[in-house]
């Protein structure tokens, strides 16, 4: 570790390789939690490039869990977290608008950090109950067209550094490494980034990783289409900034997605959406999302297509129908 750390003072940057040995070393325990804080902020205050962070991903995949689904076309759509927002669960929603118009979803995440309920919380609320079993996993995905992989069963680096980051209280670029390292490794993703730093970052990788992508970032901040603003787009085709109205929505206000102060009020809009009885603003928030991870994993169809399919899934209940069966599948 002083190899590396005495490379950080000297203004250089890690390898690939380099920082998957470090990962390595993390989980085999070989450093000291004062040995890890110096370098994820030597890190944090440069900026972390983007072989770094593969290699740590590489090294969280190697010690992790893998699921393998075959050839399998899927799509996880996950924001990174860390906008501070707090809106309803947005993301996970949008998955069973998805997995409601056919196509197969593998989602990954986790509890909330910066919001009172990320998708596991939202999960866990209507009974759900994580495994790391392959065969649930699969019947889950064939039956529901969606499984969901709750990241501490999998990632199992993630525990090395966690009293680390706990105890630094300031984001590191293991906050930026949840989306990378979901367990099937699935063809298609839409991730969502906080600010264009970390969208820039992404892109990059993903383009090293060589998968179909979308990142997306909406201009005041959310890591994923808030329709509170424009938002830019960027896929292995296009880069494009969109605004509300070009989807066929309207602008909507911070506190109409807000997602309450506890849990068990985002759950009720999770509900809300799926059942039909949400807000305007939460459905439509909800259909821009799904419709842009349906035209990454479909790349066929054009955004209004999109939207027409993931409305057709939400407003006919087959949407709500995958999460039901999601939950008979899961509890």
């Amino acid at each position: 570790m002083k190899k590396y750390l005495t490379k950080q003072i000297e203004g250089g940057t890690l390898t690939r390789e380099e920082t998957h040995e470090i990962m390595l070393g993390i989980t085999r325990e070989a450093y000291t939690d004062c040995q890890i804080a110096a370098l994820l902020m030597g890190m944090q205050i440069r900026g972390v490039t983007v072989d770094e962070l593969l290699g740590f991903r590489d090294g969280l995949l190697e010690t992790g869990k893998h699921i393998d689904l075959g050839n399998e076309v899927t799509l996880d759509i996950v924001g990174t977290g860390g906008d501070g927002k707090n809106t309803f669960n947005i993301s996970t929603c949008s998955a069973f608008v998805i997995a409601g118009a056919g196509y197969k979803v593998t989602k990954h995440g986790n509890g909330g950090s910066t919001s009172v309920s990320g998708a596991s919380n939202v999960l866990a609320e209507h009974g759900v109950k994580f495994t790391d079993n392959a065969d649930i996993l699969k019947r889950s995905l064939d039956e529901a067209n969606i499984c969901y992989f709750h990241a501490p069963l999998f990632a199992y680096g993630m525990k090395f550094v966690g009293p680390t980051r706990k105890a630094l209280g300031v984001p590191t670029c293991f906050n930026l490494l949840g989306p990378l390292v979901n367990p099937c490794q699935p063809k298609c993703s839409l991730h969502g980034t906080a600010n264009q730093s970390q969208m820039r970052l992404y892109i990059n990788v993903h383009q090293k990783i060589g998968d179909t992508f979308g990142v997306v970032n909406s201009y005041d901040g959310y890591d994923e289409i808030s329709l509170t603003s424009g938002f830019k787009l960027t896929t292995n085709n296009f880069e494009k900034v969109f605004t509300p109205k070009d989807l066929g929505f309207n602008y909507v206000e911070p506190q109409e997605i807000y997602g309450g102060q506890t849990a068990e009020e985002a759950c009720k809009i999770f509900d809300h959406v799926l059942e039909g009885t949400a807000s305007e603003a939460q459905k439509n928030v909800i259909l821009a999302n799904a419709a842009c991870g349906i035209s990454i994993i479909d790349r066929n169809l054009s955004i209004e297509e999109s939207i027409a399919l993931a409305r057709e899934s939400l407003e006919s209940g087959k949407a709500l129908a995958c999460f039901r069966k999601f939950v008979e599948l899961n509890s």
